[in-house]
């Protein structure tokens, strides 16, 4: 059974993220909207507790925010840092 084309390698959309996070949580509803209206999935990838997770995270943030939440389109290669308002999650899940 092939992957889905959201999920595969290279067209990820990222979420990083700690699980005791305060700012991380109020994007889980945000998220779950985005994920059901533009039927895109968002990869979570907890660093606080992943070694592995952590080290993406930073190759990929390159110091652009430095924390979580941190989310990156590996199509677009777009960055977002922070808690998200719903307009500009949907924005960047759903540009080509």
């Amino acid at each position: 059974m092939a992957a889905k084309k959201e999920t595969s390698k290279g067209t990820r959309l990222l979420e990083f993220y700690g699980t005791e996070c305060q700012h991380c949580k109020p994007m889980e509803p945000i998220m779950k909207r985005v994920e059901e209206e533009a039927k895109v999935k968002i990869v979570r990838l907890e660093t606080w507790h992943n070694a592995a997770n952590e080290k993406l995270h930073q190759e990929l943030d390159g110091g652009f925010c430095g924390g979580v939440p941190f989310f990156y389109n590996e199509k677009t290669k777009e960055k977002l840092c922070g808690e998200i308002p719903y307009d500009k999650l949907l924005k960047w899940a759903t540009k080509k």
